[in-house]
């Protein structure tokens, strides 16, 4: 089995100046691309920002969106004046890749409408996109020892609420759902295994240490005026067992994210 996606670059030059707060600038870039699709293209904003399953069950209905904000390295904020360029990515998980010309048609719009809280205007001067793959077959070998580092702030549920440490069996239950829905709404379909099993041995991967550390920050919404928060927790996590199978996984989540409100750039992990 394979993972599918795009990998995107958006490349922006300020024309006025522009401030991304820190800790929001997924949440501000969302917020415009939303703001773009939905006043250019009603069609392309259903697909991208309000995905349905057909025919879900209750609480089902809502599907994940088909995109994540890549923004670590704004994550300190931003302040760019005239002149000054600025990059961030986004990963497309439609296989065919179509809304990648979408994506860079909204942004290309920023140069008359602007962005973030002062609605400084920035011009589109480079876009790129690449088809990648994760392989998901177990790696060849024996794997006892691993990290993970949780780059941006993650919030992962389980337990009867947002775990305080990163647990292998509950992170592992989260990546494999999120990816064999993504597969089945917008590629191959959905994972091919045993999900039970594959929970029952994540679980048996122990947490040999940790050292995370909570992140709080929020956002207020402009059409209901209620505040959500943006926090979680970052920092980094060790783990010892029989990893092999997980590999390609904790993989295909570097690019997919893992927990909530992925779609913004949160939950971006990487292995080290």
């Amino acid at each position: 089995m394979r993972f599918h996606f795009h990998r995107l670059r958006f490349e922006m030059e300020a024309r006025e100046a522009v401030y991304l707060p820190p800790g929001k600038a997924g949440n501000v870039l969302r917020g415009s691309l939303g703001l773009m699709l939905r006043a250019a293209d009603a069609g392309a904003y259903e697909r991208m920002f309000a995905p349905r399953t057909a025919g879900g069950p209750s609480g089902f209905a809502d599907a994940p969106r088909p995109f994540v904000f890549r923004v670590a390295e704004l994550e300190a904020g931003l302040r760019a004046e005239p002149g000054e360029r600025f990059v961030f990515g986004m990963n497309l998980f439609e296989e065919g890749g179509e809304g990648g010309r979408v994506f860079a048609e909204a942004f290309g719009r920023l140069g008359w409408e602007g962005l973030g809280p002062g609605r400084g205007k920035a011009a589109l001067v480079d876009w790129r996109q690449q088809p990648c793959c994760v392989d998901l077959s177990e790696r060849p070998g024996n794997l006892d020892h691993i990290g993970v580092r949780f780059i941006t702030p993650t919030e992962i549920k389980g337990d009867g609420g947002l775990l305080r440490e990163p647990l292998f069996g509950i992170l592992m239950a989260r990546i494999r759902d999120r990816i064999s829905t993504l597969r089945a709404l917008y590629g191959a379909g959905p994972l091919e295994m045993d999900f039970r099993k594959f929970g029952e041995r994540a679980a048996a991967v122990r947490l040999s240490s940790r050292d995370v550390r909570r992140v709080d920050a929020e956002r207020q919404s402009r059409r209901t005026g209620q505040r959500h928060p943006l926090g979680g927790f970052v920092g980094t996590a060790a783990y010892e067992g029989d990893l092999a199978e997980f590999v390609p996984y904790l993989e295909a989540a570097a690019h997919t994210g893992v927990g909530r409100q992925t779609v913004w750039g949160k939950g971006e992990i990487a292995i080290l």
